[in-house]
Parts: structure tokens; sequence; C-alpha cells
């Protein structure tokens, strides 16, 4: 049987995507400011994200980046059309966390600028 080259499980990544989540748990837990707890989580999360996918496929950096860019403009715009509500899950804790309830344009900024890290990141550890 041979092995799928695009399935591969790398550490690195996954302990990153690891601390990352830590971190954005601590955030949401303890931090009540006005700039780390509504952008830092955002900046962070499509960073953990890439890291995840990046910690199972062999998947190029921009492949990578890219997709986990349009996944998290496309969540935000599901905020935008109340996608919780019009399921149905507005009672829903883990709807309300995961998919989130309210749009705004900063969170798509804040996306972008973390993306533009990982893209800055892999560049300077080639």
């Amino acid at each position: 049987m041979s092995k799928n080259p695009f399935f591969k499980f790398n550490k690195y990544y996954f302990l990153f995507a690891i601390l990352l989540f830590l971190v954005e748990i601590y955030i949401a837990l303890y931090v009540r400011d006005s700039i780390i707890r509504p952008y830092g989580g955002d900046y962070l999360v499509v960073i953990l994200i890439y890291c995840a996918v990046k910690s199972c496929y062999t998947i190029s950096v921009s492949k990578a980046a890219i997709g986990t860019l349009i996944f998290s403009f496309m969540i935000e715009i599901a905020q935008y059309f109340q996608v919780v509500k019009l399921l149905g899950l507005e009672h829903s804790k883990l709807a309300n966390i995961v998919i989130g309830n309210s749009f705004h344009w900063a969170d798509l900024v804040a996306y972008t600028f973390g993306i533009l890290t990982v893209f800055l990141v892999e560049k300077m550890t080639e």
C-alpha cells in the first residue's frame, strides 16, 4: 500500500498550532481590552488555522495561506448574513463561538495582516 504524499504530519506546525490555540483560549477567557481581545485573536486565528493545515498536509505556503484567508473571509461574511440565526442556532453557545455572530470590517483586516505575517515568516525561514 503506497502512502499518500498529500498527507504528512509535521510536528513543528502542529506544536505551533497547539501553542496558538492555547493563546487563543487565554485571550478568550482572560483578556478584556479594546485591542488584543477584538483584533489580536482574529490576527492569530488565521495563523492557527494555517499551522493546523500545514501540520497535516503537504501543500504550498501560498495555497495554504490563501485558502485560510478565503475560509476566514467566508466565515466573516456568514456572520454578516447572520448564518447562526438563519440556521436556528442562535441559542447554541458552540455555534456562536465557532461561527461567530457579529461582522466587523476590521476583522477582515486582522485576518489579512495575519496571513501577511505567515508569508513573511515563511519567506524568512526558507
